[in-house]
């Protein structure tokens, strides 16, 4: 097996995130992996017209900083926490870049059709243009009973 020294994280805080996160600590843990957990801040779109402009959250925003805080992290895993503003894609291919990644351990929304068309994914950018693997969670693991004495392992429906 390769190792794994690095792992990034990137998040949009939303729940297939968290599952992504559960997994990137699990494996951070298992390997001694470094985790670089990253938010990226869309730019600031321009509208002409009688529309009103909406600035984009600012990276150095400490609401932005408390958030990526709040993902806990387990004890003996060493966390480095970025937030970066532009391209989500781009910018987390140039991060794992300039960290080292072995490894991308992301989330997905997993869109389909016209809302995928409409929207992109990120996450398929990111697999098609890395340099490193990337594994992409799209919904949590199933939980599993533990063996019993002479017995099947089962899962919870």
């Amino acid at each position: 097996m390769l190792p794994i020294h690095v792992i990034l994280h990137p998040t949009d805080f939303s729940e297939q995130s968290h599952h992504a996160f559960r997994l990137a600590c699990a494996l951070a843990r298992d390997h001694g992996s470094r985790l670089v957990l990253l938010h990226v801040v869309p730019p600031p779109v321009a509208m002409a017209g009688e529309g009103l402009v909406l600035p984009a959250p600012d990276p150095a925003d400490e609401g932005l900083w408390h958030l990526l805080h709040q993902l806990d992290v387990p004890t003996g895993i060493l966390a480095l926490r970025q937030v970066e503003q532009g391209d989500a894609a781009g910018e987390i291919l140039r991060v794992a870049e300039e960290v080292n990644a072995d490894l991308i351990v992301m989330g997905t929304h997993g869109r389909t059709g016209l809302p995928r068309l409409l929207m992109g994914s990120v996450a398929e950018k990111v697999l098609r243009r890395a340099l490193c693997p990337v594994l992409v969670v799209k919904a949590p693991f199933p939980v599993t009973e533990s063996v019993p004495a002479g017995g099947a392992v089962t899962a919870n429906a």
